[in-house]
């Protein structure tokens, strides 16, 4: 299992909101590439990287700091969602080293498009399958679709998407845990491998997500735990590294 460390990118800052909401944001660092190289340095080894202005805007709007935070980087990968939504962001992106782009709302407006995306990348592309009451949400999470997370899952399994990220958009930043129910279920109906997201709080969902039942999730992803110190990335990383020796 990948723990990914989140870094959301609002007017260029480092932030985390709550279910969200834009109006809810706390910013935690002025230098998200300096927060990039400070994770980098603690032994993660993928880091999730979200333009928030991007996914209500529908185009990159932090370039500037994903392009710092690649420029400051040495060898740890990174993921990026927010705002992509054409395939000219995608070759952009993945020319200037991003690992893997995420897209959300294209698939559910555009799945040709995703499909391309991953004919012509293969192993770049993951799909955001964000869910608000069990149905998928799109454009920042501001209006949501009449998709269920399943069903939107389904559109792409042989498609050759990398990874499906799904997040329970009531969790989100509110410290109350991940949806394991939720997450395993979709990890369930679909050959993709899923990663978790929303609501990681402490190591006891670390714990929790080194379950036998968990084995099949190939990630969880965690943001705000991380910058208010109720998870110790140390201890983290080193039960995740001790149950894989096991």
């Amino acid at each position: 299992m990948i723990l990914f460390p989140a870094i959301d990118l609002k007017g260029g800052q480092c932030v985390r909101l709550i279910h969200g909401d834009m109006a809810q944001a706390t910013v935690f660092n002025d230098d998200p590439a300096a927060q990039a190289e400070n994770f980098e340095n603690q032994g993660f080894e993928y880091l999730h990287v979200v333009d928030l202005d991007g996914a209500f805007a529908g185009k990159p709007m932090n370039a500037n700091a994903v392009d710092a935070i690649l420029g400051r980087l040495k060898k740890m990968p990174v993921q990026l969602g927010g705002g992509i939504r054409d395939m000219r962001t995608v070759d952009g992106w993945l020319k200037k080293g991003v690992d893997r782009v995420i897209i959300g709302t294209a698939a559910v407006r555009d799945p040709a498009f995703v499909r391309e995306a991953s004919r012509l990348h293969p192993g770049k592309i993951a799909v955001g399958v964000d869910a608000r009451d069990g149905l998928v949400a799109v454009d920042g999470w501001a209006k949501s679709s009449e998709l269920t997370a399943v069903e939107l899952g389904k559109r792409f399994e042989d498609a050759g998407v990398a990874a499906i990220i799904y997040t329970d958009i009531s969790r989100d930043g509110a410290m109350k845990g991940l949806n394991i129910e939720a997450t395993l279920a979709l990890a369930d109906a679909l050959v993709i491998p899923v990663i978790a997201s929303g609501g990681l709080a402490s190591i006891a969902d670390i714990e929790r997500l080194l379950q036998p039942d968990c084995a099949k999730l190939a990630g969880a992803i965690t943001g705000r735990a991380l910058y208010d110190g109720r998870l110790d990335p140390q201890q983290a990383l080193a039960l995740i590294k001790s149950r894989k020796a096991a």
